[in-house]
């Protein structure tokens, strides 16, 4: 009897990860297809958004050829160098306050503490857009709207309030023992000694989920870099140059130099995070030895 239940639990088992893992390779190929799509739509030779098959008939190289060597039009070379600028200070400067406010927050005891935790939680509900006209219009009445300083406004518009997304990066400070910060202290090591030489070698994990989303923010913003850039050509990002090359009188001949763009952009994102996803296995490896 014991083994009729015990061969029938085994069966149920089977069943259900058969399934499971059906449904995963359904919403994996779901996810995929359209990434493949568009990677197959970067190398078509027939121009245009309108074709008559879904797949492509032909395939050429010509349009990341394009895409890299026509500047006349649609300068995407320099649009790419100037989001790429843009996406290395914003992550450098958002990075450092995200984890600094986050420290501050989980292991300093200060009056206003909980009040600036709530306000930040609620501002945090608010999407950040909302602001986009006043914060323009600060930025024209201090000069930096116009030339060379869009480049600065928008590195202060991603970093300026990076810092009030400090929850996710607070809560994991708060799984780190204080009993190392005692120690530390005991040993005659200042707060921020503690929060460089024991803190931060045990938080990996979440320093890289900053630095990646630190990075991804500014690098597909459209928005401000909208608002911002007007028409500015110089100093474009590549989500306004991708969305240009999507209006009537670009599409016929840019579409499939989009599918191109696409496939580029995806490139330092993919690139940053096969880098420090090592940094983040060590980071976990480190925090559960500790």
């Amino acid at each position: 009897m014991s083994k009729q239940i015990t061969s029938s639990v085994k069966v149920r088992k089977k069943i259900t990860n058969v399934i499971v893992h059906v449904c995963l390779a359904i919403l994996a190929v779901i996810w995929l297809f359209p990434i493949f799509w568009v990677i197959l739509t970067s190398f078509r030779a027939e121009k245009g958004s309108y074709v008559s098959t879904f797949f492509p008939k032909s395939y050429t190289l010509k349009n990341y050829v394009k895409l890299f060597t026509d500047t006349q039009v649609l300068n995407f070379p320099k649009m790419f160098m100037n989001t790429l600028i843009i996406a290395i200070f914003v992550c450098i400067i958002s990075t450092f306050f995200v984890l600094s406010v986050s420290y501050c927050m989980s292991r300093l005891r200060f009056k206003m503490r909980k009040p600036f935790m709530n306000v930040a939680m609620i501002l945090g509900l608010f999407p950040g857009f909302m602001s986009m006209v006043a914060v323009y219009y600060i930025l024209k009445a201090i000069g930096l709207s116009e030339g060379s300083m869009i480049r600065v406004a928008l590195i202060l518009v991603y970093s300026a309030g990076s810092g009030l997304g400090f929850y996710v990066a607070k809560g994991f400070f708060d799984t780190i023992p204080k009993s190392l910060d005692e120690a530390a202290i005991l040993d005659g090591c200042t707060k921020f000694q503690v929060f460089t030489k024991v803190t931060m070698p045990l938080s990996k994990p979440i320093i890289v989920y900053t630095v990646l989303t630190s990075f991804i923010g500014p690098w597909i913003d459209f928005i401000f870099a909208k608002v911002i850039c007007r028409a500015n050509a110089d100093y474009y990002t590549v989500s306004i140059g991708l969305w240009r090359m999507l209006e009537k009188e670009y599409i016929d001949n840019w579409y499939t130099c989009f599918a191109a763009g696409a496939v580029c952009i995806s490139i330092p994102i993919a690139a940053l995070f096969i880098y420090m996803q090592r940094y983040y296995v060590d980071g976990m490896t480190g925090a559960v030895k500790g």
